[in-house]
């Protein structure tokens, strides 16, 4: 905690320096709240000031309902008042015509940079969650009720779309051409590396598509009844919910996909991701290869103001079955190949809950769904905002203007209240406090603009380490003093630097970021204390981690189905994949002669 607190003051003092102003009286309610709060206040009160601050930027004035329990002189805050008073006007509260560029990027750095540290929530929070997650079952199934009325619109609009897309992935399903995959993340009988090729449970429901001698054997000369254990659909193993680390205000929920169905589901992802490069809508609109779109449109949009940014709540949990059933209703192959691999019940905290959403994050088809019936709304909205159905013309007229990416959707502002209406009718909940289009600024897929300047604060998402063995730590606490350098800060890197040269050991050179190595980035000529006799390049010592492969043993028919499963042409790369396979069981750092650059 004090190492943490003595963190916070740095940069605030820092900060305070860019901007001329004294941060004294900060500092000291800083400590005060810290000694009363604990790490609650850096990890939810802080980040809740910063999200009331991108309210009145977006809203261009600070009202009374914002800042709550904050002392105010005039109309803003007396906590960070320096910095606010060089973006709003005291006395009113009102946006100045010019506000500080540095300022704004300096209190949401300050608030912000502690809202997502990896720290667990509180028993009571992670309850709530899952409570949550049972609850919004209950009012998709209410909103299913009213599904009818606007499904006739919603299956023209996705054809319009997105036909030419769902109909050559419905071809592939259709032809057999779909291969499988196992993912590298865990599943609900936890199998994990290479156990994954040795599991035999198969639902019923997916022999039509995808029969187990084609999809769990190397062929059918190798098929075994007796080793199948085929599944009616009330013996299917359910979902496993779970919560994972998000903030500290609320976990994330996520459910744990059988091995079987994650095998078939990323097959069909790897095609739907493949089609969706080769088809105009489909790559304008919903491509999941890179975020960077996203984030070049928000920064367009904070800019100019033509473009908003929003953001869902609850999004994957929001989309129903039946909307995903409605998307695919002339494609049946399609349809019917993502019905089968779609689990239909989960285990949430010994109770078993019959599904009315599509899928919960965990399963490989939920994102790219997501922004399929997300985007499909969207249009909705926009036709309904411009009075007459859309052609074909008029949906190329939006590329480089609506994009989504998950639950992160790009908009023109003129359309913004018809879409977030269209969205609501379908029972999804649109984020007030995440989304944005009033004001100058934008957020979107991890990047935040105001006025077209990047403002994305650094973000802490570790404790400190204290010694060698702490090796999480280490590593993203390297990287934080990296990107702070990046940013421009000086004495909060000094005082990371010695933190980190006390964990290392004194080993903690100056690198380049192409480096392998566990170092310091700098822009001054490095310092080299050997050269590679055999290829003439310098080195220096420094710590690299190092993940430690579990043990994961195959051999016979499944590791054959495994060979069979490869991509390309290439061997596999590592030499022992069939001894040891699966996410690092643990990470470990070594030190090594390694290239600074």
């Amino acid at each position: 905690m004090k190492r943490l607190t003595t963190f916070c003051l740095m940069v605030l003092q820092e900060l305070g320096d860019w901007c001329g102003t004294s941060t004294v009286r900060d500092g000291k309610t800083i400590t005060d709240r810290i000694e009363c709060e604990g790490y609650s206040f850096l990890t939810i009160t802080l980040p809740g000031f910063g999200k009331d601050f991108e309210r009145s930027l977006d809203q261009g004035y600070v009202d009374r309902s914002l800042f709550t329990g904050y002392a105010r002189t005039g109309g803003l805050p007396r906590f960070l008042g320096g910095f606010l008073d060089l973006v709003f006007e005291r006395k009113s509260g009102v946006l100045l015509l010019e506000p500080s560029i540095v300022a704004i990027r300096s209190i949401r750095q300050f608030t912000l940079m502690f809202g997502k540290i990896d720290l667990p929530c509180s028993d009571e929070r992670t309850r709530a969650a899952l409570t949550g997650f049972k609850k919004c079952e209950k009012d998709l199934i209410l909103s299913d009720t009213n599904f009818h009325l606007q499904q006739e619109e919603f299956v023209r609009m996705s054809r319009l779309l997105y036909a030419d897309f769902f109909s050559e992935v419905d071809r592939l399903i259709f032809d057999g051409e779909i291969v499988p995959k196992h993912g590298p993340g865990a599943t609900a009988e936890k199998l994990r590396g290479n156990a994954k090729y040795t599991q035999y449970e198969w639902p019923a429901r997916l022999e039509e598509y995808f029969p187990s001698g084609e999809y769990i054997f190397p062929s059918w000369r190798h098929y075994d009844a007796s080793r199948v254990e085929t599944l009616e659909p009330g013996a299917e193993r359910p979902v496993r919910v779970i919560t994972v680390p998000k903030t500290l205000k609320t976990p994330r929920i996520i459910a744990i996909e059988p091995t079987c169905m994650q095998y078939v589901q990323q097959g069909i992802l790897e095609a739907m991701t493949r089609e969706t490069r080769v088809f105009d809508n489909t790559r304008n609109f919903v491509c999941s290869d890179s975020q960077v779109p996203n984030r070049e449109l928000a920064a367009v949009g904070s800019l100019t103001g033509t473009l908003a940014t929003l953001d869902m709540s609850e999004a994957s949990d929001r989309v129903s079955n039946l909307h995903v059933e409605a998307l695919l209703r002339d494609h049946p192959h399609f349809r019917a190949g993502v019905q089968a691999c779609r689990s239909t019940k989960a285990d949430v905290d010994g109770e078993i809950v019959h599904l009315s959403k599509f899928a919960s994050m965990g399963s490989a088809l939920c994102f790219p769904f997501e922004a399929l019936v997300f985007s499909t709304i969207v249009f909705m909205g926009i036709s309904r905002a411009l009075g007459h159905q859309l052609s074909q013309k008029d949906v190329e007229s939006f590329y480089g203007k609506v994009r989504v990416y998950g639950d992160d959707i790009i908009v023109p502002v003129e359309f913004v209240p018809s879409v977030v209406e269209s969205l609501e009718s379908f029972g999804m909940k649109v984020n007030s406090n995440k989304s944005f289009w009033t004001g100058k600024f934008r957020e979107s897929c991890g990047g935040d603009f105001y006025d077209g300047a990047n403002v994305t604060p650094v973000r802490i998402r570790q404790d400190f380490p204290t010694q060698l063995t702490d090796v999480k730590e280490i590593v993203s606490t390297s990287e934080l003093r990296n990107h702070l350098f990046e940013a421009g800060f000086e004495s909060t890197v000094d005082w990371l630097d010695k933190v980190l040269t006390r964990a290392l050991k004194g080993r903690y050179p100056y690198i380049r970021p192409t480096s392998p190595g566990i170092g310091r980035w700098t822009h001054d000529p490095l310092k080299v204390t050997r050269v590679h006799h055999g290829l003439q390049k310098p080195l220096v010592r420094a710590y690299v981690s190092r993940s430690v492969i579990p043990v994961s043993k195959l051999d016979g028919v499944d590791a054959l189905t495994k060979w069979f499963l490869k991509r390309g042409l290439d061997p596999f790369q590592d030499k022992d994949h069939l001894q040891r396979s699966g996410r690092p069981s643990a990470v470990s750092i070594k030190q090594r002669w390694v290239s600074p650059v």
